[in-house]
C-alpha cells in the first residue's frame, strides 16, 4: 500500500522515517516549503539542507536509510482543488500540515470516503500527559487537542512522539502487523 504524506515538516518527516524504518516501501511525500534553520530542532533535515525544497531533501534523507525505497515526491501547494487527485493512488494519507485551514481541507477532501488518514491536533508545548487519540469517521486524530504551536513551543521530542503514535496507526490500519 502507498502511504501518502501531506506536509513534509516535524510530523510528516518524523512519520516517514518511522515508516521507512519500519519496512514500509511505498510513500507519497508532497509539500511546498523550503528548509529552515528554525525547522532543524524537530524535523528530519540538516544544516547543509538549509534553503533547500523538503520533498528533495526528505527523500534524500529517506533513501539513505533504505535505498530500494519507492518513493514518489511532489514539490506542489496543495489546495482544495488538488488534494484528492495527488493522494488518489494512496492507500491511506497523513495529514502533516501546520495551519488549521489546511487541516481541515484535508479532512474535508477525503470525508466521504472509506480512505483512512491519520492527522496531529495539539503537538506543542513539551507536556506529553494529554497526548490521546481520537477517532473521528476514517481519521484517526493523535494529540492533547488543544496546544496549537502559536501558543507554545514545538519540541522535538512532543513532535517526536506524537508522529511515532500517528505510525503505529499507519502501520496497523495499513495491515503491516499482519
Amino acid at each position: 500500500m502507498k502511504i501518502g504524506i501531506a506536509g513534509c515538516g516535524g510530523i510528516g518527516s518524523n512519520v516517514a522515517v518511522n515508516l521507512v524504518r519500519s519496512g514500509v516501501k511505498q510513500i507519497k511525500i508532497v509539500d511546498f516549503d523550503r528548509v529552515e534553520a528554525s525547522n532543524l530542532n524537530r524535523q528530519f533535515y540538516f544544516k547543509d539542507q538549509i534553503g533547500c525544497p523538503k520533498v528533495e531533501m526528505l527523500a534524500t534523507n529517506l533513501k539513505r536509510i533504505d535505498p530500494g525505497l519507492a518513493l514518489e515526491t511532489l514539490l506542489l501547494k496543495l489546495d482544495a482543488s488538488n488534494l484528492g487527485p495527488t493522494f488518489a493512488d494512496c492507500g491511506l494519507v497523513v495529514e502533516g500540515f501546520d495551519g488549521q485551514v489546511h487541516k481541515k481541507l484535508l479532512l474535508e477532501a477525503f470525508a466521504d470516503s472509506q480512505k483512512p488518514m491519520v492527522s496531529a491536533s495539539g503537538i506543542a508545548g513539551h507536556s506529553m500527559e494529554e497526548i490521546s487519540i481520537r477517532q473521528m469517521g476514517n481519521c484517526v486524530i493523535v494529540g492533547d487537542f488543544k496546544t496549537d504551536c502559536r501558543q507554545a513551543r514545538l519540541y522535538a521530542h512532543k513532535v517526536s512522539a506524537v508522529a511515532a503514535m500517528m505510525a503505529d496507526i499507519v502501520l496497523e490500519k495499513g495491515g503491516y502487523y499482519a
